[in-house]
């Protein structure tokens, strides 16, 4: 596993520390790695709904209400794992 030197501000330091020091995390290596995959998925699934927006407004205006847009978008969002 590639090895990298960081440095962090005071406060992201010690708050690292403290959730080592709660048993949540073994490590500081382990939390930044566990909060990096969490802002890669999280980029995932923004790009996924920045993709949706702009296929929608590509197809101009609907007739649908807004209760038929949330439940139509949530069969769609469930369908891909997202849920």
């Amino acid at each position: 596993m590639p090895r990298q030197s960081i440095s962090f501000t005071t406060p992201n330091d010690e708050w690292l520390k403290a959730q080592v020091q709660s048993e949540e995390y073994t490590s500081k290596s382990e939390l930044v790695n566990d909060l990096i995959r969490q802002a890669r998925t999280q980029q995932k699934e923004v790009d996924w709904i920045r993709a949706k927006i702009i296929r929608a407004e590509r197809r101009g205006f609907t007739e649908m209400t807004r209760a038929e847009i949330l439940k139509k978008s949530k069969e769609e969002f469930g369908k891909n794992g997202k849920l």
